[in-house]
């Protein structure tokens, strides 16, 4: 791997880190300030709002300016609003300003996903991609399945403006390790096309290419059923369904987000093999996902469950990792942050209205009724994808 990759990497572990950090500190901020849940429940809806609309313009930045540029100046920004955040923590903060502040960390995380995504292939041989992919989705997964756990811990320890500083150190980093990265992609500048069409040229790219809109119409499946696993729908399910304890909650989770790192591990490992034969692999990871959120629904025994769980993260991780690099690899080098930009969009907005829609059903249906829908979901995903193979020739590296 280039040393460009190792400083990626190193960036990204350290602002997944502080934004975990940065989300604790503000529910113990927000918290005692309002003592209110619906205020907490404005914080992941100011974020969903406000990465749509950033990854919404996003193809316009990415047009004008080159990709390291953009991820560094989101980086340095979202610094800058951590800095003036654990300024005002010294002394009274209101909650119109916090709220501001997390609505503008959330835009500029719209930019940089898109080109950090994208940079990737630039900064990797292509033989390395799938390792890459894998490599950098252990390290989030990871992070997410420590982060909160010793986030909670710091809060619990200190409080919500200490940890809010913590997380000020980790983009400081994050944002140096950015500087290091050396793109040598040669970088155009397109000033000359209409609004209108820069705004919808990843959408144009994605259903112009057929294994590229094959992709997308499961993502689009996938996104409304994953909603399942947000912790209002889980807990309910926990409670109601394996009646056990809400700790139970918690240890579901960390058994998901286990199966998503060993998923990232082996693909790591078995890199060769899974490129070799990735159309065959997506497919039996679609249709495990569909077998197992099924049998998830249908179950009552606590154990069970983080079984299922665990198995459903391994084979979602592989399939996302394999559906990532293929289209990393057969995207040119101006398409693919718009693809992003656009998958984005997408994933935010299908998010936020699934999100209503499940907590919904959840009141008028039994929660087993939503994993049940939801496998069936991913199973019209997977039949989708065995109809659409052929538009996924054999990959070479």
């Amino acid at each position: 791997m280039k040393k460009s990759f190792h400083f990626l990497w190193v960036s990204q572990l350290l602002a997944n880190l502080g934004d975990v950090f940065y989300i604790v500190g503000l529910i113990s901020i927000l918290y005692k300030l309002s003592e209110s849940p619906f205020y907490l429940a404005l914080l992941p809806l100011l974020s969903m709002v406000g990465r749509m609309i950033s990854s919404s313009i996003a193809p316009i930045w990415l047009n004008r300016y080159p990709l390291k540029t953009l991820l560094l100046i989101s980086q340095a920004l979202k610094t800058l609003l951590l800095l003036i955040l654990a300024l005002f923590s010294l002394y009274t903060l209101s909650l119109l300003f916090i709220f501001i502040i997390i609505f503008m960390v959330a835009f500029l995380d719209g930019f940089a996903q898109p080109a950090s995504s994208a940079l990737i292939p630039r900064i990797v041989d292509k033989a390395k991609l799938l390792r890459a992919n894998g490599i950098l989705s252990m390290i989030n997964e990871s992070t997410q399945l420590g982060g909160w756990a010793l986030g909670g811990i710091l809060v619990a320890v200190t409080n919500g403006e200490i940890v809010i500083w913590i997380t000020l150190i980790l983009f400081i980093f994050s944002t140096i390790f950015i500087m290091l990265i050396i793109d040598h992609t040669p970088f155009e500048r397109i000033t000359n096309t209409s609004k209108k069409h820069e705004l919808s040229e990843g959408f144009k790219v994605i259903w112009e290419n057929r294994s590229f809109r094959t992709i997308h119409v499961m993502i689009v499946f996938e996104s409304i059923a994953n909603v399942v696993w947000v912790a209002a729908i889980m807990y309910i399910f926990v409670a109601d369904v394996l009646k056990v304890s809400e700790a139970w909650w918690g240890y579901i989770n960390t058994s998901f987000f286990g199966g998503l790192v060993i998923g990232g591990f082996i693909c790591t490992k078995f890199e060769r093999i899974l490129e070799k034969k990735l159309r065959n692999f997506v497919l039996i990871s679609s249709f495990a996902v569909s077998i197992i959120m099924l049998l998830f629904g249908l179950n009552h025994f606590a154990f069970l469950a983080l079984i299922l769980s665990f198995l459903f993260g391994v084979f979602e991780q592989i399939k996302g990792v394999l559906l990532r690099t293929w289209i990393q690899s057969k995207a040119t080098e101006k398409t693919l942050p718009k693809i992003y930009s656009a998958q984005g969009v997408l994933n935010a907005l299908l998010f936020g209205l699934s999100t209503l829609f499940a907590g919904l059903l959840a009141d008028s249906f039994s929660v087993q009724w939503l994993f049940i829908g939801a496998g069936v979901l991913l199973l019209f995903s997977a039949i989708y994808m065995f109809f659409h193979r052929k538009d996924f020739k054999i990959y070479t590296v």
